[in-house]
């Protein structure tokens, strides 16, 4: 019998490799991730953190190596097989929010259920619950540009997490925010996610932003080295 693959990993990286023309972005990197778990990547500007990140998502292909998703190969999916995965399995954090502006703030979380075929009535009641659960209940029928930026932020990771994904990417989720929003959204993002078994694999150049953490990584000049816990 061949080595049985650990049910609680849900998300593997061995020997990736990326590179963008002749520059070496990331080198020979290895991750593994457990439902639940948030892993920090820290680093410098230009260290290779984000393109890590990216090349976990699938939107990168590396060019030598592997990511496994819950042990499937994502190099053996086909594009449209990898977008599936992202829409449905996979959640994503950004520095700013890219909240779409025409939609409201309940519209905007619940854009990936109905991004997965959702019918809208249900839609926005799932988005309703997850809204209220980070305070932001009474904001559902406003626009983006009509609440805080760290409200906002707040939105962006209720959209990240309504549809229960696997697996939230989150590139310098606070970066944005003043440090007293920061370390409240960041208390509600982990707070939420590990509640629903969703890993979350964080980019962030803060300490304070990875001290959240269960493990830990530094990234400097495409090489990633594991810290071990936090």
């Amino acid at each position: 019998m061949g080595e049985a693959i650990s049910t609680s990993e849900v998300l593997t990286a061995t020997g990736i490799d990326l590179s963008y023309g002749e520059q070496l972005a990331v080198s020979d990197a290895h991750l593994s991730i457990s439902r639940g778990e948030v892993a920090a990547i820290t680093g410098q500007s230009g260290s290779g953190k984000s393109s890590l990140l990216y090349c976990l998502a699938g939107v990168l292909p590396p060019a030598r190596g592997q990511v496994r998703f819950e042990g499937q190969s994502l190099g053996d999916l086909t594009d449209d097989e990898i977008s599936e995965l992202r829409r449905e399995r996979f959640g994503f954090v950004f520095q700013y929010g890219e909240l779409l502006p025409e939609l409201t703030i309940e519209e905007n979380t619940a854009l990936p259920l109905r991004l997965a075929g959702q019918r809208k009535r249900p839609a926005l009641a799932a988005a309703g619950e997850v809204l209220s659960r980070l305070g932001l209940g009474e904001l559902r029928e406003r626009r983006p540009s009509q609440v805080s930026g760290g409200q906002n932020q707040r939105v962006a990771v209720a959209r990240a997490l309504v549809h229960r994904p696997a697996v939230v990417f989150a590139d310098e989720p606070t970066g944005s925010l003043d440090s007293a929003n920061a370390s409240a959204v960041l208390k509600e993002f982990l707070g939420l996610a590990r509640s629903q078994g969703t890993a979350v694999i964080l980019v962030t150049h803060d300490p304070t932003v990875a001290a959240q953490a269960d493990s830990h990584y530094t990234m400097s000049d495409g090489v990633l080295t594991p810290q071990g816990a936090v």
